[in-house]
């Protein structure tokens, strides 16, 4: 994108913005997107330079035209309250970072119970090793959060929804009693997007997302980032720069890409996604669907207050039945691909067992509980998928 010189670029809308950000076509020599750049040394031209650390780039772990291109990008998606965007390797990276940005020993956590396991497991391993004490919270508690605090709590972690029981949280609640205490709060945003949730707009600090999903688009790469505002950046920009985080800049260049394109696939995969839970509502062996978006769903409310719109993303419990039948559904099934993450072009399912981590909150669905991630196939190819798999399974129920 070229802006006349000495002019402040104009405030465009979403779909513009994804396209048009961080591009400097001038810069790139009339190449719409920006180099890979592959480099570590950075040369100083003079001795006085090399001094004064004089240089838009001083060393390639520190940032290249390529990561400036998409940090540019990604702020621009996050909002005006963000000050700056943060690269990881991998979504577990960008948690992981944020965390340490803002604990110490001796400081206490809150986590949401409904949080991605390896965030749990984080909590329980390393920052427990290092003294940092995590109580897990329900993520339906709302302000009534404060009766939690203690004199050392210095963040709560949110995840809304959960990208497996997807109950949603009051972020804006729990940032205000949060911040009355003095603490952080931080937000793994990946679900949504800023597309359609922009957390920093709402009290949260620091928002992270696994851009491995739907930034990228493919599954095709790792990536994690980290948003925050005036107050949560300085900490984050100090974790980066001390724990050497960094990216391969062809991963930079992939997600750069495939955040061109989040808005028309993001709106395919919720169009997608509310139609199948519809569909998987009314099956006579689905108990209920996990699903913001659905009218019937608990945090419908919540999630149309906040949200301006939901991902490809939810769970169904199906009526009590055997592990056999449950199998045969998903040994039957073509178009569904059984693997973790989510956020590519294609459709997935698994299994899954919260019961297995929840501390603050008991687990108890009422039958087995699948994950589906809704991708870019057509609607009948897939419930025609999904109805050879529900043969199979009542064949099975019925030996």
């Amino acid at each position: 994108m070229k802006t006349p010189s000495g002019t402040k670029p104009p405030r465009h809308r979403t779909a513009t913005t994804l396209v048009t950000a961080g591009r400097d076509t001038a810069a790139q020599r009339g190449f719409i997107n920006p180099p890979v750049v592959r480099g570590s040394t950075v040369l100083y031209p003079t001795a006085a330079d090399i001094h004064a650390h004089r240089g838009e780039y001083q060393y390639g772990r520190h940032g290249t035209p390529t990561t400036k291109a998409l940090r540019e990008a990604l702020m621009a998606l996050e909002g005006d309250n963000c000050a700056g965007v943060g690269l990881a390797p991998s979504g577990v990276a960008a948690i992981t970072t944020a965390l340490l940005a803002v604990l110490k020993a001796g400081d206490h956590l809150l986590v949401t119970d409904n949080a991605y396991r390896p965030t749990r497991s984080f909590c329980d391993g390393m920052l427990a090793r290092y003294g940092v004490e995590t109580t897990y919270f329900d993520p339906l508690i709302g302000s009534g959060i404060a009766t939690l605090f203690k004199p050392n709590t210095r963040a709560v972690l949110v995840e809304a929804p959960g990208s497996q029981s997807f109950e949603m949280s009051d972020i804006p609640a729990i940032a205000g009693i949060a911040h009355s205490k003095g603490a952080l709060v931080i937000d793994d945003n990946t679900w949504a997007t800023p597309l359609y949730h922009r957390s920093l707009d709402q009290g949260v600090d620091i928002s992270i997302q696994a851009a491995t999903k739907y930034i990228g688009g493919h599954s095709d790469i790792m990536f994690g980032t980290i948003a925050a505002n005036k107050v949560g950046w300085p900490l984050v920009l100090d974790s980066i720069r001390l724990l050497g985080v960094c990216c391969g800049p062809d991963d930079v260049f992939l997600a750069l890409r495939g955040l061109r394109t989040l808005k028309v696939r993001l709106a395919q995969h919720q169009a997608s996604a509310l139609a199948m839970a519809k569909w998987f509502a009314a099956r006579p062996e689905v108990d209920r669907v996990l699903y913001p978006a659905l009218e019937s769903d608990p945090g419908h409310a919540i999630w149309k207050r906040d949200f301006t719109g939901a991902s490809g993303l939810f769970s169904v419990v199906l009526k009590p039945t055997t592990a056999k039948a449950v199998d045969a559904f998903l040994d039957t099934l073509t178009l569904f691909g059984m693997g973790y993450s989510w956020g590519g072009f294609e459709s997935l399912v698994v299994p899954f067992d919260c019961s297995e981590y929840r501390t603050a909150t008991a687990w108890a669905p009422g039958g087995p509980t699948l994950r589906l991630h809704i991708g870019l196939e057509d609607l009948d190819d897939l419930k025609a998928d999904l109805e050879n798999g529900f043969a199979a399974f009542n064949a099975a129920r019925q030996v």
